[in-house]
Formats: structure tokens, sequence, C-alpha cells
């Protein structure tokens, strides 16, 4: 048993929590190596399974420092007290485990030990540690036969599990592949179209999906089958009657209702329809030969999306219980993605309306032509915050303003809105440099409107209607005007560039710029979207910009921004905004 040479209060201290004689019958039992330390390192009990491992009596180890008495490096050396990591442990008052450990013995050998500590309190006071320590010989043993055992399970079992997760790599695969297609569109037909061509024929026969049409209506949307047979020209793709609400055992009705997957076996498929809705559906079924059927919710909300059906017309291969939980992830994430797109395609129909209805018409300024184009991004895109203006100041001059609001959808149209009618009323009734009102704006940017950050370029035509005309102009970190002059000419405006609008280093007098403009020049202004396309570098959009302007330089200004955003916006996936003034010809 336990020797404890410690007086009885001592011993009452360490088994406030049992009564001795249960610990020392526990404790004695063990084949397992137990010790008892103070908090200063020192022994004060020990079972006698650690008397023999360390090879020493009781009455020689209790009051001993265990670290300087047993713990040894590979060469017998004594380990430094601070590399110890019982010690270490006990110091911070947490467990603690060796694995690579050494025990010198009392005859002088050294014992491979494994070992593990736990701190011991009382009312939140560390009084010590106990350590089970193990030889190494013994674990590795243990963990020999241990392994010996698992192999010949493995070898038992090795052909089912390996089937089984074959079988699981080929639905990971598919929900992989699912997920990858199904996220690189926004169209819930092109979603829908890529679904069925992977779940037919890997996953079933025949896939259909029906859509929730507002709160009453049903919609068979999409029928795929197998290779050479059309779906639609069975005519299963309509309008579906009206799912009842109240109870009904038919499974479309029911997980449209919102309820969970249901299988279907071949009575099930011959059993009567009980609604409307679940004639059509039954009739489709034994049409298409269904021997078993699962049907599961698209989405997981309530209501639900709609409905994903399967079927299979091999009796000798029905859907188990791994199908459906695998069709009820697909039907999830089906449903997530038609949802998102529908919510995508409400916020951008909206986004788009407030950016066409902010965007201003185009004043009439003497002999001086102007038009602008507006392009929203293509669906599957986020509509941006572009905008052009045009204007006349107090003292009669014309304005023009191109900007690009950075963000997406409803918020950079909003602050478009914003930046655009704080700039008119700044640049209004000022004859000063465009640099200074874009420096007040700039200044009031943040303080006035949610915009974290922006690009515009301000422009002034001063000159009478016959001419001649100078630009003045600043750059706000955006792309530089393009000048087409005649004579088959054409230049970037560089100068007058300073930082984007809400740079957190701007700062400073804003640089404007000023160039002499020729009779019958046309004045370009845009934004990023119609030369940035991905996978291509900005110089290469502006040299695609000054060829294809030269080459409609002659055509009317309508033509040339019609023609431009056409050439141009092919592989853009940003909104493109343009501004373009032609002078009278001389």
């Amino acid at each position: 048993m336990v020797e404890d040479m410690r007086p009885r209060e001592g011993r009452e201290r360490w088994l406030s929590a049992a009564e001795p004689d249960l610990w020392q019958q526990v404790v004695d039992e063990l084949g397992t190596a137990v010790t008892v330390i103070d908090p200063a390192g020192r022994v004060v009990a020990l079972n006698p399974a650690a008397g023999r491992l360390m090879g020493r009596p009781a009455a020689a180890v209790y009051g001993q420092d265990l670290h300087d008495l047993c713990h040894r490096d590979p060469g017998g050396a004594r380990v430094p007290r601070e590399y110890c990591p019982l010690l270490q442990a006990l110091a911070e008052g947490r467990s603690a485990l060796g694995e690579d450990d050494r025990c010198l013995r009392g005859d002088g050998r050294l014992v491979p030990v494994s070992w593990s500590a736990s701190p011991v309190t009382e009312s939140g006071v560390l009084r010590g540690m106990v350590l089970l320590v193990v030889e190494a010989e013994a674990v590795h043993r243990v963990r020999q036969e241990r392994a010996e055992r698992a192999e010949r399970v493995e070898q038992a079992e090795r052909a089912a599990r390996t089937s089984a997760l074959e079988d699981l790599a080929e639905r990971l695969t598919l929900v992989a592949e699912i997920t990858d297609v199904l996220g690189q569109t926004l169209d819930v037909d092109e979603a829908l179209a890529r679904l069925s061509r992977l779940l037919v024929p890997r996953l079933a026969d025949w896939a259909a999906v029906d859509l929730r049409i507002g709160s009453h209506q049903v919609h068979r949307v999409a029928v795929t089958g197998p290779e050479g047979r059309d779906a639609r020209q069975e005519d299963w793709q309509s309008q579906l009657p009206e799912p009842a609400t109240e109870p009904a055992p038919s499974p479309l009705v029911r997980v449209l209702n919102g309820g969970g997957p249901v299988v279907q076996g071949p009575a099930d498929v011959d059993a009567a329809p009980d609604s409307p809705l679940a004639a059509v559906h039954s009739a489709f079924l034994r049409a298409v030969g269904a021997a078993s059927v699962v049907t599961v919710p698209l989405g997981a909300g309530h209501p639900v999306t709609g409905a994903l059906t399967l079927v299979r017309t091999d009796p000798a291969r029905p859907f188990d219980s791994g199908d459906v939980d695998l069709t009820g992830d697909i039907g999830r994430r089906v449903g997530l993605v038609i949802d998102n797109a529908r919510r995508f395609g409400r916020q951008r129909e909206i986004a788009e309306a407030m950016q066409r209805n902010l965007l201003p018409p185009l004043p009439e300024h003497g002999r001086i032509q102007l038009a602008a184009r507006y392009q929203p991004a293509p669906a599957g895109s986020q509509v941006g915050g572009d905008w052009y203006d045009a204007f006349t100041l107090r003292d009669g001059t014309l304005a023009l303003v191109i900007g690009d609001v950075v963000g997406h959808d409803l918020a950079a149209a909003a602050g478009m809105a914003q930046v655009h009618g704080i700039l008119r009323s700044l640049a209004w009734d000022r004859t000063g440099p465009t640099g200074a009102v874009v420096d007040r704006l700039d200044d009031a940017l943040h303080a006035i409107t949610n915009v974290t950050m922006a690009t515009l370029v301000l422009a002034r035509l001063e000159g009478p209607d016959a001419g001649p005309w100078t630009l003045h102009w600043t750059s706000a970190g955006h792309p530089p005007p393009l000048l087409l002059v005649p004579g088959g000419n054409a230049l970037y405006l560089e100068a007058g560039q300073g930082l984007l609008l809400g740079a957190p280093f701007g700062g400073g007098d804003r640089p404007s710029a000023a160039h002499a403009l020729p009779p019958g020049s046309t004045l370009l202004l845009y934004t990023d979207g119609l030369i940035e396309v991905p996978g291509s570098d900005l110089d290469t959009g502006l040299g695609r910009l000054r060829r294809h302007a030269l080459a409609l330089a002659h055509e009317p200004l309508e033509i040339l921004c019609d023609e431009l955003s056409a050439r141009m916006s092919l592989g853009s996936t940003d909104d493109i905004a343009l501004l373009a003034l032609r002078l009278p010809a001389a």
C-alpha cells in the first residue's frame, strides 16, 4: 500500500476527498506507478508500483526532490531544472505529459518512461501534483498489441470500407462540382441547366425542379431525362396546380409546404393522388417509369423555394439513406443559389433604376454637342456607382463631370447621388481652379456622405460660342480624358492628376490643368469599366480605346458613343459611363 511517513494531519489534507483506507486500497491495487509531490517538488506519497519502478524503498524516496532524484537525460546526466516540463507544469499549476523521459533507478539503471501529471488543489490552493508513470517498454508493448488488433480488424473490413469511401468520394465530388457550377452564375435558368447536367445520369435517371412563384403558384421549370429524350416535348414543364395548404400525404405537396425529404417506392408511385398537384406529379412519375423517387425541399427557410425530385427507373437501384442525405444537401444549396439570384436581381433592378433616374439630362450649350451613355454591368456582376454630369455654371461656362463611387449596388448608387449633388453645389458659382472645388468636396466627403472613396474628373469649358475654347480640369485618381483632334490624332490629357477622393493620406492643394481645344475636336470622359477587362492590363485598355475612338472620330457624336460602348464593353464586368463633347468646326 501507499507508504506515507507524514503526521496524520498532513495525510488528512491529502485524503480529504476520500477515506484513507479507500484511497490506499485503490492506489495499492494499481499496476501503474503513482507518486505525489508537494508544491516544492518533494515526494510526499508513492504506491508500491512506484517504488518498484524507481528501485528504491519508500523511506529513501519520501521527502526527496523527485527531479533531482530521478530525472536524467539520455546520457544519465541530471537535467537542468529550468528544462524540466514537470517542474514547469508544477510552477504553473497545470497538467502535463512526458512521452520521452528517463528515470534513474536506485541500482543505477536508466529506465525510459512516460508520465502524466495533474495538479491537486484544495479551496483553490495548489497542494501539489499526482504523477502516473509507466515504463516506455510497457507502453510500446501495449501499443503494439493494439496496433496488431487494429490491423486484423482493418484487414477484415478493408474491402467494405474501400467501397464506402469510394462511394463517399463520388458523392463529395458531386456536391463539390454542383457547388462550383452553381457559384459561377446568378442566372436561375442557367443554374438549373447546369444542375441537371450533373444530376442526370450520375445520381438519377430523371430530375425535375419545381419553384414557388409568389405565395400560391408553382412552376415546373426544369425536367431532365436520359440523353435523347426531350422532356419539353412531353410538356412536363409548365405551371402546376396550386398546392393544397391542408395536410396531405402527397410527397410533393408535403415538401412544398415545408416538409422534409420523402422517398417513394413503386407502391407509393402507384397510389391514388390526393390533389390536383399530386395528380400531375404522379402522371409524370408513371410516364417516366419511376421505380424509386426522392423529393427534397429547395432551401432551408420557410416558405421553401421549391422542390427537387430525382427519379430512378431501375428497381434494383433504389435510393438509400445516403442518397437522401446527399439530395437534401444539394436541395439546400440549390435553394440558396436561387434565393440569392432572386434577391440579387431585385436589388440590381432597384440600383440600376436609381442610377438611371439620377443621371441628369444633358444641357443645351450653344453649338456645342453633348452625348452620354450609361451601361450597367452584365448579368451576374454587381451594379456600380458610375455617373456623368454636365451643367451650366453661374458664369455661363459648361461644367463636365465623370465619376465612380467605390462600392456596389444600392450603396454605390446612393453614394453617387450624394457626391453628384454636393459637387454641383460646390462648383456652380466658383470660377477658381477646378482643383480647389474638388478639394472642398474631399473635405466634406466623410462628414456629410457615406462614401468611403471615389474617383472623378471635373472640367470647365471656357470660351465664347464661336471659340477659341480652353479646357480646365482636375482628376481625382480617374482615368485621363481622351481628346480627338481633327487630322486623325488622339491624345490623353494626363495632367492635373491628384489623389482619389477619401484617400487617408490626402491633403494640400489638388493640381489643376488647362489645354486649348481646337475647333471640331471631340472630348471623351469615361469610367474604368470602358477600358478594364479581366485578364488585360490598363495600358492595353487605353490603347484599345484610342484605336476605336480614332476609327469612329468622323461619325456623328451619338453614333460614336453607341459604337464605342459596344466595341469596348466586350468582356467587361463593370458598369460604364461615357460623356462626349464635340466642338463646332472652324
